[in-house]
């Protein structure tokens, strides 16, 4: 039994666009199957449409102010909430009825977040790693729990459950949601964001080198000339060994293993341009200076969140794990990958979202976070995700946009959940990548809305 959130702090601003966002401070266990290991302060912003009656005097309705709330969970993980006038589909969500929520999932945003140094304040590496085991998607669906139970508080009991919207991981925040705590929800909406149903990463990330590879050709083939680019600028930063190059601050590296990480963005609307517009400035660097410059440089590191944003780093593996332990699964299968090295024979292939042990070797905050982050690759006690009888016999509206070339949710296990899930409806296209909710956003949100108000006959 989740008991409902503290309320902390809430102020309202009226902002341009004719919208009231209200700023949230609630606060709920660390670990809700032991609340004397401490409290969590968590941030949210909601938004609803301002409006002022012709009569000034009068105050809000207060059925009205009883909106059906939809609270939208951000991909990552470890990635906070923009806010909901930012958003590109938020004023599209209230002006269907709803008031929308955007809430920093714990550890990012102004969700008590999680970085090296606030997390070095818990204690030596064994209280970090007992520490970050509570960042997964079983206590973000209770902290979810807990936060709509304070905010509905008054509301009639059949106005109580609210809606869900997740982005990637915040589909798979949702799955979790469903299969613990259906009674809190009135539909559910998933934007590439069903999940593997598996106890490990494996299966998922030998699915992962296969689609890789597969946007590595299509990026060479409309930028063939990049394929010398590429080789020379990694010849380049392995010129010295990992250290030839180093990022701002002085204490990290950008080793030739880091730059091949921007080809996560190939599975983005428009990533191939951004890869090739980093490929190019490098280039142009050793052509005309023999070096990389410090903008440019700086630009790599920009393009590259893993030091802002160390829980996607630490926790991305062991997101996949129930009762077994990640042990590096990405470098361990990269093994069987012989396509990706550094020394092949054909174009250097970029790597995507893979997370490798290197890594904690030359980000300047990861290399702070290296013992833990070996800990939580060997750590083996992760507790379940997702209950299949329970999804099996599921009550509640499921509609989920799938994406047939989606670079970083496989597809095929995509479409086995969402078989597993009852009722659950799917809108697939190939004619959009994981990102559509923003890139797409128009097109995506008509077609899965419509699985919600239309029929198929």
């Amino acid at each position: 039994m989740i008991s409902a959130a503290k309320i902390l702090e809430q102020r309202s601003h009226i902002i341009p666009g004719k919208l009231k966002i209200t700023e949230h401070f609630f606060q709920v266990p660390r670990d809700y199957a032991n609340p004397a290991a401490g409290t969590l302060q968590l941030f949210a912003r909601s938004a609803r449409k301002a409006e002022k009656p012709a009569d000034y005097s009068s105050s809000e309705d207060p059925k009205k102010a009883q909106l059906p709330w939809l609270v939208y969970l951000q991909g990552g993980p470890g990635f906070e909430c923009r806010s909901p006038q930012n958003t590109t589909w938020g004023q599209t969500i209230i002006d269907k009825g709803y008031q929308v929520l955007c809430l920093d999932q714990r550890g990012t945003g102004l969700s008590t977040a999680i970085s090296q140094s606030s997390l070095q304040l818990r204690g030596d590496e064994k209280v970090q790693v007992e520490y970050m085991k509570s960042f997964r998607a079983d206590s973000i669906v209770k902290d979810c729990e807990a936060v709509r139970k304070a905010l509905t508080e008054g509301y009639p009991e059949e106005k109580k459950k609210w809606s869900v919207l997740g982005q990637s991981f915040g589909g798979f925040c949702i799955t979790t949601y469903l299969s613990f705590f259906p009674e809190g929800l009135k539909e559910a909406f998933l934007f590439g964001g069903l999940p593997p149903l598996r106890d490990g990463p494996d299966e998922v990330y030998e699915k992962l080198y296969k689609r890789v590879k597969v946007r590595n050709e299509k990026y060479y083939a409309k930028y063939p000339e990049d394929v010398e680019r590429v080789r020379r600028v990694v010849k380049f930063l392995g010129r010295f060994g990992d250290t030839t190059v180093r990022t701002q601050g002085g204490e990290g590296y950008l080793s030739a293993r880091r730059f091949l990480q921007v080809g996560i963005y190939f599975g983005k609307h428009g990533g191939f341009d951004n890869v090739h517009e980093l490929v190019l400035r490098a280039d142009t660097d050793l052509t005309q200076f023999g070096h990389l410059t410090r903008p440019t440089v700086i630009a790599m590191e920009q393009s590259q969140s893993f030091d802002s944003n160390v829980i996607y780093a630490l926790l991305h593996e062991p997101l996949y794990c129930q009762g077994q332990a990640s042990n590096w699964s990405a470098d361990r299968l990269l093994k069987g990958h012989p396509e990706f090295s550094l020394e092949n024979e054909g174009p250097i292939l970029f790597t995507g979202e893979m997370i490798y042990a290197f890594m904690f070797e030359c980000y300047p905050e990861l290399i702070k976070l290296s013992k833990v982050a070996h800990a939580l690759a060997e750590n083996a006690d992760w507790p379940q995700l997702y209950d299949l009888d329970q999804l099996a016999k599921n009550e509640v509206p499921v509609y989920a946009a799938v994406y047939l070339d989606d670079m970083y949710v496989d597809f095929d296990l995509s479409m086995e959940t969402a078989g597993k899930i009852k009722g659950a409806k799917t809108f697939v296209t190939n004619a959009m990548y994981h990102d559509a909710i923003g890139s797409k956003m128009d097109e995506v949100i008509k077609a899965v809305w419509a699985l919600r108000d239309d029929v198929i006959d």
